[in-house]
């Protein structure tokens, strides 16, 4: 709608995740550097945390898109609301193995032999789960099992957990303090502050065409009132932004003042919420601190 008005070549704010808008901050890239790095390794347990809408499940898109064309072969479980039956199945589809009208221990009895397959080939196997707060501690101690295919050296196979933070409350309690002792890596991602917040709209205008002049679609004092709003959470300052464009493009204006920020907030209820206390922003973010995931991934992982 707003696109050809402010000459970009694609939305910029869509909530959808996708790897080419990744804002890598220190703490995403540090995250992403972990994950691959646990996962190359054979480390067995990888665990990223982190709040709703903070980025997880792009992080892990930008991991599969680093490991696609490796000798890295993942299955992928983004509905994590399975029995542990279900689970198994799933796992060992994605990762091209039948399964149909086999039990649960023909179907582990494969799935061993594939693992060892690929390791006397010296290939890697992972297992990521998406929304991992949401599984049982049965299913957990099911997965804590499947590490335990492993040769004298090494885990046969890694697992990648995904989830809020509830997942590492979770992973606190007795129950699963086996589990617990096996994780090798652990990352967490915060929301972003305001100088991120700031780098991270404009990035993304700058990914979708918009020229990087002194007149910027979105200025620093609406990035304010954008972060006072979102709490620096991605998500939320995506949705924020994608209203914010179309209602001053409805308006035919060239900015986006802080007022609109103020009615798009007010139609999603957020300013309810109690606004952050932060400071005028005053310092800008070097090129050198931005890292464009979507155009020099294969960059990035020689740099990991």
């Amino acid at each position: 709608m707003y696109t050809d008005f402010y000459k970009l070549n694609r939305n910029p704010f869509e909530i959808t995740p996708d790897p080419y808008f990744l804002y890598a901050t220190k703490r995403h890239k540090e995250a992403l550097a972990a994950l691959y790095y646990g996962v190359r390794q054979r480390k067995g347990f990888v665990v990223l945390t982190g709040e709703a809408g903070t980025g997880k499940t792009l992080l892990i898109r930008c991991l599969l898109q680093l490991c696609k064309g490796s000798d890295i072969s993942s299955a992928y479980i983004f509905n994590s609301r399975l029995s542990a039956l279900e689970f198994l199945q799933y796992a060992a589809t994605d990762l091209g193995l039948p399964v149909t009208g086999k039990h649960k221990g023909e179907i582990l009895h494969q799935l061993n032999r594939f693992l060892l397959a690929r390791f006397q080939k010296k290939l890697t196997t992972m297992i990521v789960v998406d929304e991992a707060h949401h599984l049982s501690t049965e299913i957990l101690e099911e997965i804590r099992l499947l590490t335990n295919l492993e040769t004298a050296e090494e885990k046969l196979l890694q697992i990648v957990l995904v989830g809020q933070s509830e997942l590492s409350d979770k992973l606190d309690t007795y129950e699963l303090r086996q589990l617990k002792q096996r994780i090798a890596l652990r990352a967490f991602l915060e929301p972003l502050d305001l100088e991120d917040t700031r780098g991270y709209i404009q990035c993304r205008l700058q990914l979708a065409g918009a020229s990087s002049g002194e007149q910027t679609i979105i200025p620093d004092e609406t990035a304010v009132r954008i972060h006072q709003f979102s709490g620096g959470i991605p998500r939320l300052i995506n949705t924020i932004c994608d209203n914010a464009l179309i209602t001053a493009f409805a308006r035919q204006l060239t900015r986006v003042l802080p007022g609109i920020i103020d009615e798009v907030a007010h139609e999603f209820c957020l300013h309810k919420s109690k606004l952050r206390d932060v400071s005028v922003f005053e310092a800008k973010k070097g090129p050198d601190q931005t890292l464009f995931v979507g155009q020099s991934l294969l960059q990035l992982r020689h740099q990991l």
